[in-house]
């Protein structure tokens, strides 16, 4: 099985990022986990892309945030969605990830 990690650190391309997962997950079978950090942690709280996240979560995709990006933007672990996992630094687990296999995207 494929292992991919998608990045996402601008709200904005939220969307955009959705839509590369679950196109990728049509066509492939994936371990995906998707990484928010900087100013994209905020979409783990947004109720506009709660049905494509629990879509994408009921298909296997993890959603994590980076602490170190929800302390800049004052956000608790307790305003996210339920599903979504927080990692120390965001940084940090790309590079591990990346190091075990995981092929990196960021739209």
């Amino acid at each position: 099985m494929d292992h991919v990690i998608f990045h996402i650190d601008e709200k904005e391309k939220s969307p955009l990022l959705l839509g590369n997962v679950k196109n990728l997950l049509a066509d492939m079978t994936a371990e995906v986990e998707v990484l928010a950090n900087g100013v994209a942690v905020i979409g783990y709280k947004s109720e506009e892309f709660i049905n494509q996240m629990n879509s994408l979560k009921d298909q296997g995709v993890q959603f994590v945030a980076c602490r170190n990006a929800l302390n800049a933007h004052h956000i608790l672990k307790e305003e996210l969605f339920a599903f979504v996992s927080v990692i120390p630094a965001g940084v940090v687990e790309l590079v591990e990830k990346q190091s075990s296999g995981y092929a990196y995207i960021k739209p």
